[in-house]
């Protein structure tokens, strides 16, 4: 069943009410003046406190002045909520400038083309009406720019693929494209980072890391840097 929590005067924490909105009890409403009530489900309990949502899956909530403890019966973990805090927090990040972006780097990305690192290049190049080694030589010509991630991990959206090697993403996607695939779809490129379906024109390949989860920063790129390609064979 999923619990909902809430507090009435959450500064002075007078009373608990518990809520059971889901499950076989539901309905039922509990007001606590305890100082200690555990939630304990056989499902995953969400238990909304103020301004914030916590889920856990065994949990007691305990009195500590004016903030109410939130933790896990499973582990020594807690999580404290307090409203008044929440809500001064979230003004704070309102009112705050964005910080300026960093100064945009430039990445040089080698790619190996043709064969089967290459699957779509010979479609692009008959529906654009260039030799796959002019589609090649636009795809090298130009600079890309890191505009936003997104859809996937990794997964950096770059605009600035030329005119003349520009197509609207396939009818039919393709069940299966491998990591580090090159895609082109109408002005942007993408070197994937997953084995996943698509609907791009795939005409190349890169063993470039691109996303590196145990590094102090997982993505090579950042927002507004650029990047070039360059031919690996």
């Amino acid at each position: 069943m999923t619990v909902a929590a809430g507090a009435s005067g959450i500064d002075a924490v007078a009373t608990i009410r518990i809520e059971v909105v889901a499950g076989p009890d539901s309905g039922t409403t509990v007001d606590a003046s305890a100082d200690r009530i555990v939630i304990g489900t056989h499902e995953s309990s969400t238990v909304r406190l103020a301004d914030r949502t916590v889920s856990r899956f065994h949990c007691e909530i305990t009195r500590a002045g004016p903030r109410l403890l939130v933790r896990d019966l499973g582990s020594r973990n807690g999580t404290f909520i307090d409203g008044v805090e929440v809500r001064e927090a979230l003004l704070k990040l309102i009112d705050r400038p964005p910080p300026p972006p960093p100064d945009p780097k430039l990445h040089t990305i080698p790619v190996h083309y043709g064969g089967a690192n290459s699957p779509d290049l010979e479609l692009v190049a008959e529906k654009t009406g260039l030799a796959p080694e002019e589609v090649i030589a636009a795809h090298l010509e130009a600079t890309y720019r890191v505009y936003i991630y997104g859809f996937a991990p990794g997964y950096a959206y770059l605009g600035g693929t030329l005119e003349r090697i520009r197509l609207p993403r396939r009818d039919t996607p393709v069940r299966s494209r491998p990591p580090g695939s090159i895609m082109i779809a109408g002005g942007q490129c993408i070197i994937t980072t997953i084995d996943m379906p698509t609907g791009w024109w795939v005409i190349g390949r890169s063993f470039c890391r691109i996303i590196d989860p145990d590094a102090p920063r997982p993505f090579l790129f950042d927002l507004g840097d650029y990047v070039r390609f360059t031919r690996a064979d």
